[in-house]
């Protein structure tokens, strides 16, 4: 980034790196032609001026105004702002993060291709990689990822193409050492950091080839935009394209214009989700009726130092076990002003019941590797006034206790 002031003149001030903050407000301006709101481009094809010109854009990666599967001004304009975000140089955006998932997978392996996986992750990318991988003859070995060294005792050297992490995880926001995967000799490394944004850390920064996100989530924040995003050094997200473009899981430029205002105010957002989310988190751990409270800002965390070393936000998630199935639905119940819905990073607090949505195709055993059980909820913090947010989860917890003294009576 340049140290340009405002006519364009260098900066007397010197050449300072602005905020990450700032970066999600400046970014991916380069074709706004001096609008503020970056324009939609609402068109699936452009006209060419002549044959030579439509046979130019044809053979180049990611020609801009040519055809919107290979690339789009707005989607365009949303990769640049991600991109700027992450400290890449250049990302890609897909129709969702589980789009974004299989191109990496797919894209950089094939039938006798190794990958090492973490057993704690999304269900659908577990899903992913222990149905269709094996399907398409790539092996895939899972590690605990919360214990030194894991990753690397599974990476057969000459073999292992791709390491794919997860941290904070999905739903018990275990953490992965990226200084440590970083190190890995041979292999592709990529992270979904979708939990954590880019606010909250950058894969990069620790040397990891690709990050991923499910900008879905936080990134655009307001549950109306499906999107992913990788993004990584230009040759690799390049090649990436060139695999995107057959799958055809391409954004719209509608959801890329509604990520990129959810990029606008996601510093913020941030900032009051993870305080609501440390007081509930703090909260819960007092409650009798409460265990495994996991948050990245609590001392109780098996992991807090790294996340001390390696977030620079905690984040607005909270994950908890009730100890049981019915316990869970009971507190579901008694909600009032929280949400029941499989997402977060929005600005409603949203509660869901992992074993029920986002890892329901898991078995008990493989549920048990992730470490979630019946019992176990999943909070996303919104922008409500936090104490609400406290005084409804607490209060449902009180009431569901009831209910199973009440039975057990």
């Amino acid at each position: 980034m340049d140290a340009s002031g405002p006519t364009g003149q260098p900066d007397r001030r010197g050449a300072r790196e602005p905020e990450r903050e700032t970066m999600a407000v400046r970014g991916g301006r380069r074709h706004n032609a001096g609008s503020l709101a970056t324009p939609l481009w609402a068109t699936s094809v452009f006209e060419q001026g002549s044959l030579e010109e439509m046979r130019k854009l044809g053979a180049r990666p990611r020609p801009e105004r040519f055809y919107s599967r290979y690339a789009n001004p707005t989607v365009t304009a949303f990769e640049d702002a991600v991109a700027e975000l992450e400290g890449a140089e250049a990302a890609l955006a897909f129709a969702s993060g589980m789009g974004a998932v299989f191109a990496t997978v797919f894209g950089l392996c094939s039938r006798g291709s190794h990958v090492v996986a973490q057993q704690q992750m999304y269900g659908g990318t577990l899903q992913l990689l222990r149905g269709v991988c094996p399907r398409m003859g790539i092996d895939v070995t899972f590690v605990d990822a919360t214990r030194p060294g894991a990753f690397a005792e599974a990476v057969e050297p000459g073999r292992t193409t791709l390491v794919l992490a997860e941290t904070p995880a999905n739903p018990c926001l275990d953490l992965v050492d990226l200084d440590e995967l970083a190190g890995l000799q041979g292999p592709i490394t990529a992270v979904d950091a979708t939990f954590a944004t880019p606010l909250g850390l950058r894969p990069l920064e620790h040397g990891v080839s690709l990050s991923i996100h499910s900008a879905t989530k936080a990134m655009a924040g307001h549950n109306d935009a499906t999107l992913g995003v990788v993004s990584g050094e230009r040759d690799l997200v390049d090649w990436l394209w060139g695999f995107a473009t057959v799958q055809g899981a391409t954004p719209s430029p509608f959801d890329a214009l509604n990520g990129l205002r959810g990029l606008r105010t996601l510093g913020v957002r941030l900032r009051q989700q993870t305080e609501t989310a440390l007081a509930l988190a703090a909260a819960l751990e007092a409650h009798p009726r409460v265990a495994n409270v996991r948050h990245p800002g609590l001392a109780s965390h098996p992991q807090h130092e790294l996340a001390r070393r390696q977030l620079r936000v905690t984040g607005g998630l909270v994950s908890f076990d009730l100890g049981g199935y019915g316990a869970a639905c009971a507190f579901v119940d008694a909600l009032r002003l929280c949400r029941l819905a499989p997402s977060l990073g929005g600005p409603e607090t949203l509660i869901t019941h992992p074993a029920s949505t986002s890892h329901a195709g898991l078995g008990p055993e493989e549920l048990a590797e992730a470490g979630i059980s019946v019992g176990t909820v999943r909070l996303s913090a919104g922008l409500e006034a936090t104490a609400d947010v406290l005084a409804d989860v607490l209060g449902a917890v009180d009431a569901a206790a009831g209910l199973e003294d009440g039975a057990e009576s």
